[in-house]
């Protein structure tokens, strides 16, 4: 259930709430344009921690920061690691559903329209909604993913015609920018739309996610 409005960010109206399973933000701009972007924060953030960059990205965009469920070594997460690029494969399959049925019943209770939602997510963030596309296909419609890998070993291959999905890695990311190749063909056999790219970055998001991100929303579908 969402707790009444308990402060204002500019021309925005901010709520902080807790579901059963998952505590959340809700950013309503004073002018709003129908569109909804669900945050997924990256290691040790919380649902704040991509208000921010949204806000630049969709200034009129209705904003649902989610905090990850799982905590590992002090710090917030989507899902446990049992190396910095392999995963606990029960761990993400069990987060992915509890956020998968989450974001059904707050979708109905807020009057959010999934169908113009877009998804941004980094790093684990990035990782986890990457993950609920292959898992449970049909929700993840359009997505923006910055420093993303894919973290399941055996991944389904479902079809997901209409989706469409942005990867961002940063070129000097020695860690995690290998993997996302293996990521952007996976989803592509799948049927999904992905435009990736490269930039002069490290595993960092700023400036230029952020107008990249914009740019793409901006963009007429890719056919």
């Amino acid at each position: 259930m969402l707790a009444p409005p308990d402060a204002a960010r500019g021309d925005a109206t901010v709520s902080l709430a807790k579901s059963a399973d998952f505590a959340f933000e809700i950013v309503r701009p004073e002018r709003p344009d129908g569109r909804t972007m669900v945050l997924l924060h990256g290691s040790g953030g919380d649902e704040t921690s991509l208000v921010r960059l949204a806000t630049r990205i969709a200034p009129h965009a209705t904003l649902l920061g989610i905090r990850g469920r799982v905590t590992q070594d002090g710090r917030r997460r989507w899902y446990r690691r049992l190396t910095p690029v392999t995963f606990d494969q029960h761990d993400v399959c069990v987060e992915s559903e509890a956020f998968a049925r989450f974001l059904g019943r707050t979708a109905l209770e807020l009057g959010i329209d999934l169908d113009r939602t877009v998804f941004l997510g980094y790093s684990n963030g990035a990782n986890l909604i990457a993950a609920t596309a292959l898992l449970h296909p049909g929700l993840v419609r359009k997505a923006a993913l910055l420093r993303p890998m894919s973290v399941l070993d055996q991944p389904p291959t479902p079809p997901l015609a209409g989706a469409s999905l942005l990867m961002i890695a940063g070129a000097s990311d020695r860690t995690y920018a290998p993997f996302a190749p293996a990521l952007e063909q996976l989803l592509e056999s799948c049927g999904a739309v992905v435009d990736s790219r490269s930039i002069s970055s490290d595993h960092m998001i700023g400036d230029e996610d952020a107008r990249i991100v914009a740019e793409w929303l901006a963009a007429p579908p890719a056919k």
